[in-house]
């Protein structure tokens, strides 16, 4: 008779009795929990002719598991090696934060710290100001519209929400046509103004506005708000044009409007140092007169996730007040990293600190040096470095390239070889070119180059195995 027939699990208690002796202090709830999940498994697998597991095994497994729940497997979070060539890969989490955000995190989390409460006098305080007052520091430039304050939310959407909010309830956004864009996630400016409250002002045409275009409904009344929205995920090309930032804000202010620059990816270093396109700064864009510009945290910025605005302080105070504020503030560990960025960029040491900005930097010549050593360490003929094109990613200096040097192999299956190494430790994330596997060195921390080789050489040897 097969075992689907005849065998049976063990009892709940059965279980529970063989692997007390090595649970531990464990919490008894949880220990029934697992011993229930297993024994479902057990039941699933005689179902299906396997032959029964020994109770020790058994035992052993359940011990194993709840051992699991303890690490990283029990988080579910899977370490991965990305060799795209994207560095802001939003898939595998955007940008890598510097050590020091790390550490930062790491000690707010771990236990209290002051963070609304007055060191003077023991009361209730304004809410952790390090992140903030980091941010003024670094986009108050030459601000024409000085001082400025800062706001950190959770992310940059909940910013822009805020901001165009200051519209007030059915009041005009003016916004260009040509940038009604989505920003990720099916989000798009247009849905954002009407949950905000507000009415959307569409003027100009897709792929031309100008000044002229916004004088209208702020002379009528019918805007209250200008916002411009930076094309950091597209470009237009051909016959274009779009309004000059200053002439816009002398338009608007002359009609006692408030303008709002969302910039999406945030740059606070020159990318035209490294060979890219100029992405506009929040300082230029204060300096040009904006009342209030929004960006993302993890992004070209290099830290957590978070929303950031900066602007004139009377405006932060209002956006402060706001019930949404309170909806969609960061917490403690976000910004402590968030101020441990920030603050690299005040000592002068984005550059060799921040792995985005690393990543930007490095030189092609040193990537190719890497390339070679790791064809000769994997001493395997299929593999040959390779010039290869990376691209910065993450809504971010869209069409731009930087030269990079990585590894090419041909192989009969590449999409096979790609499934083998997302499922190695660490998970390998990689891409097809030319018909060829490619793995880029510019988005891998030399640090991993010898793990890369290893991962490699278990994903070729899983995929050379016949198939059961």
């Amino acid at each position: 008779m097969p075992p689907s027939q005849s065998a049976r699990p063990p009892s709940v208690e059965r279980l529970l009795a063989a692997a007390r002796p090595v649970a531990g202090s464990r919490d008894h709830e949880a220990f029934v929990a697992a011993a229930r999940e297993l024994i479902a498994e057990e039941r699933a697998r005689l179902a299906g002719g396997s032959a029964p597991r020994p109770l020790d095994l058994l035992a052993d497994a359940l011990v194993g598991r709840l051992a699991e729940l303890e690490g990283p497997a029990g988080v579910g979070l899977v370490p991965a090696i990305n060799a795209t060539g994207v560095i802001l890969h939003t898939n595998l989490g955007r940008a890598p934060w510097p050590r020091a955000a790390i550490e930062a995190a790491t000690a707010a989390a771990g236990g209290y710290l002051l963070l609304e409460m007055d060191r003077a006098d023991g009361r209730r305080g304004r809410r952790f100001r390090a992140a903030e007052e980091h941010l003024v520091a670094l986009t108050d430039g030459e601000s024409v519209v000085p001082p400025n304050d800062a706001l950190v939310t959770n992310n940059n959407a909940a910013a822009l929400a805020l901001a165009v909010g200051l519209a007030g309830r059915g009041g005009g956004v003016a916004v260009s046509r040509g940038e009604l864009v989505e920003i990720g996630g099916g989000v798009r400016i247009p849905e954002i103004v009407r949950r905000a409250g507000a009415r959307l002002v569409e003027v100009g045409t897709t792929n031309r506005t100008r000044v002229a275009d916004f004088e209208a409904p702020l002379a009528e009344g019918r805007a209250r708000l200008v916002l411009r929205v930076h094309p950091s995920n597209f470009t237009m090309a051909g016959f274009t044009e779009a309004p000059e930032p200053a002439e816009l804000v002398a338009l608007a202010h002359a009609h006692g409007a408030i303008v709002v620059d969302d910039l999406g990816s945030g740059a606070l270093l020159d990318t035209a140092i490294f060979g890219l396109a100029h992405e506009p700064m929040p300082s230029e864009r204060l300096a040009a007169g904006a009342d209030l510009v929004t960006f993302s945290g993890d992004k070209l910025l290099g830290g957590p996730q978070a929303g950031l605005i900066v602007g004139r302080t009377e405006l932060v105070a209002r956006l402060r007040r706001d019930p949404l504020a309170r909806a969609t503030r960061p917490d403690k560990v976000t910004l402590a990293a968030l101020a441990a960025t920030l603050a690299l960029y005040r000592a002068g040491l984005a550059v060799r600190e921040i792995p985005v900005w690393r990543m930007i930097a490095v030189r092609p010549d040193d990537l190719q040096v890497r390339a070679e050593r790791l064809v000769g360490q994997l001493d395997d003929p299929r593999f040959r470095a390779v010039r290869l094109e990376s691209t910065v990613g993450g809504g971010s200096l869209p069409g731009e390239t930087l030269p990079s040097w990585g590894l090419a192999l041909e192989v009969p299956s590449p999409d096979r070889l790609l499934a083998r190494l997302r499922e190695g430790t660490p998970a390998v994330v990689a891409r097809v070119a030319d018909g060829s596997v490619v793995l880029d060195l510019r988005t891998v921390d030399p640090t991993d180059d010898d793990r890369l080789a290893a991962a490699l050489s278990a994903a070729l040897a899983l995929t050379a195995a016949p198939a059961r």
